[in-house]
């Protein structure tokens, strides 16, 4: 079989095209970036990052019961000595002036030597104090040390009257107080027709008659912020009337 050869003439042509393919190839290769041997090697596998545990909910707090409301203790006081007392009366080594004597109704006791002492409305220890400045001033002891005891305490009642369940007389108690509220209760506490105030009705120690109100019910009901249970304690005598709501 016969070849064919080029013409003459195309000869050149071929020539110069090859050679400008084989030089456009080399530039191009020339021109690429070498690839480093790192990027051809295969990746490290990277730990799958730990799902993060949902967060355990924790019991909400039980809270603690709360505590019963203790009622309210009256307050204590010093006990005054009052008209009608028996007091038993000692002077420290001096047997002879050892006596017992009721509280007159002028607020004195009579004792030997010296005689009338005012010892009413004053705590034991003031009304010692005072026996004990009689002998000195009388000359008739240079030191006593005079110890008193009550051997029976005075009647020391209140009367409330009115618009309450159990109207009467009662006991005052001998060493704490008794509030216009506290003697409410006790009486049985207001009826449906209690107006709700209280008047107080005592005499000074001049012999003038006072009068004093007290709103029991806006205490009880805690509507006067003003008001306390505090607000008067009794004394010894004192009546107590409740008004009836007339409307």
């Amino acid at each position: 079989m016969k070849t064919r050869s080029l013409p003459p003439f195309l000869r050149p042509s071929v020539l110069l095209l090859g050679l400008g393919l084989l030089a456009t190839a080399f530039r191009l290769f020339a021109a690429a970036p070498a690839t480093p041997a790192s990027a051809t090697s295969a990746p490290k596998a990277v730990a799958p990052a730990p799902a993060a545990s949902a967060p355990v909910a924790k019991p909400a707090p039980v809270p603690a019961p709360a505590a019963p409301i203790a009622p309210p203790a009256n307050e204590a006081i010093a006990y005054n000595i009052t008209i009608t007392d028996l007091l038993r009366i000692d002077v420290f080594q001096e047997d002879d002036l050892k006596s017992t004597a009721r509280v007159t109704s002028k607020g004195s006791v009579n004792l030997p030597l010296v005689g009338e002492v005012i010892v009413a409305g004053m705590p034991v220890d003031e009304a010692q104090k005072a026996i004990e400045k009689a002998y000195q001033v009388g000359r008739y002891l240079r030191s006593p040390q005079v110890t008193i005891n009550i051997e029976q305490y005075a009647p020391r009642q209140v009367s409330i009257q009115g618009e309450v369940k159990a109207p009467g007389r009662y006991d005052l108690p001998i060493e704490s107080t008794l509030t216009v509220v506290e003697l409410v209760t006790k009486a049985g506490g207001l009826t449906d027709l209690a107006k709700g105030i209280a008047k107080v009705i005592r005499f000074n120690r001049e012999g003038k008659q006072e009068i004093i109100e007290i709103n029991v019910k806006a205490i009880i009901q805690g509507r006067d912020g003003k008001a306390t249970d505090n607000s008067l304690k009794l004394r010894p005598g004192d009546n107590v009337y409740v008004d009836q709501n007339w409307f």
